[in-house]
């Protein structure tokens, strides 16, 4: 008899015992085949190479996008066209606020209206009815001895009918005040003096005077006597009472002259009516008439 080594019999009794298991164990379920490998057109992606550290800092920072710096900037709006009223142009004006120097102060207001449309180039600019205002910049009261009532007016604002505001200047050249006012090349206007009633005054106490010298003296001495009394008693009247105040009624035609280009925003003069001047009837015409309170005042 042949003796069988330990060795092969360990090897037989292994796989019997295996075979056995697999009985059991049912068939074996092949394994899944490994997953396709990626395509070759795409290659893996390569490490990002570490950033030259002798290149300058702006060649790692991308370039931001530049601008047209004409294109983002809005295009400038043309100016607005104007009107331009030259300098010179007269303005027919009627007094609203009676005036006279007897009150007045510089920086009273003074208001007026305009009485007759200006146009240009077939273009109502100013229509009549537009409001004027201004103020008193002096104001003189007449002298005792000498002198008269003196008034200077300057003129700053217009309001047109729409309410369309502008400032300008102007001095007036002539007033219809219904006595015998003037006005000087520098716009201030002077009252009228009362030298015939002056005189008529002097004239009266002298006959009154000579009058009573001669029914006192009963002689021609005495009427002389009574004559220069009189004469001497009319002139301390006109000596120590004050002239005629300068007066502007309601009512006062006032032409006034520009002193300066009148600039109009052309957008909004639009007026297609004239307008209308103010129904103010006009100052009456008057003698002057003196102060006769000799008390200083």
């Amino acid at each position: 008899m042949r003796i069988v080594p330990a060795s092969v019999l360990a090897l037989v009794l292994c796989f019997g015992v295996g075979a056995f298991a697999q009985q059991q164990a049912g068939p074996v379920t092949p394994a899944p085949a490994p997953a396709a490998s990626a395509p070759a057109q795409a290659p893996a992606a390569q490490p990002t190479p570490a950033p030259d550290s002798s290149a300058p800092a702006a060649s790692a920072t991308p370039a931001p996008a530049t601008t047209n710096a004409t294109s983002a900037t809005p295009a400038a709006q043309p100016a607005p066209a104007r009107i331009v009223v030259p300098s010179g142009t007269k303005l027919p004006l009627v007094l609203h606020n009676a005036i006279t120097t007897r009150n007045a102060h510089p920086g009273d207001p003074v208001y007026f209206e305009t009485l007759f449309p200006i146009v240009l180039n077939d273009k109502i600019v100013i229509p009549a009815g537009s409001y004027v205002q201004g103020e008193i910049t002096e104001a003189k009261r007449p002298g005792r001895v000498k002198g008269t009532g003196e008034l200077r007016i300057r003129l700053t604002t217009m309001i047109l009918p729409n309410g369309y505001t502008v400032h300008f200047g102007a001095v007036p050249t002539n007033a219809g005040t219904g006595g015998n006012e003037s006005v000087d090349k520098e716009g201030t206007i002077h009252g009228d003096t009362d030298k015939a009633d002056d005189a008529a005054t002097v004239i009266e106490d002298t006959g009154i005077g000579t009058a009573v010298g001669g029914v006192a003296g009963r002689s021609v001495e005495g009427a002389g006597i009574g004559a220069g009394v009189g004469a001497a008693v009319g002139l301390a009247t006109v000596l120590l009472t004050r002239g005629p105040e300068l007066e502007l009624p309601r009512g006062t035609t006032v032409d006034v002259v520009i002193d300066h280009p009148l600039s109009l925003d052309a957008s909004k003069i639009n007026f297609t009516d004239p307008g209308r001047a103010p129904e103010l009837p006009g100052p009456p015409n008057r003698e002057p008439q003196r102060m006769r309170n000799p008390i200083p005042f």
